[in-house]
């Protein structure tokens, strides 16, 4: 198998809807509910910010700082 670089993003993505989708589970086990009214701007809120490192990160590898 071919290596590849890591993705910052997409393992942010992907341990954001682990987490949401355990949070889900434990909360229809106990009885509990989940809003959608605060788990969706979470959800974007960290998306984007996974977003901003992932464009830092890959700009800092460029060797270009964020002024160029």
């Amino acid at each position: 198998m071919k290596r590849h670089r890591f993705d910052l993003f997409s393992f942010m993505a992907g341990g954001l809807f682990t987490v949401i989708a355990v949070l889900y589970l434990v909360a229809s086990l106990n009885g509990f509910s989940v809003s959608g009214r605060i788990v969706m701007p979470i959800t974007f809120i960290v998306l984007g910010a996974a977003g901003l490192a992932g464009a830092v990160a890959a700009m800092s590898r460029r060797g270009r700082g964020p002024d160029a």
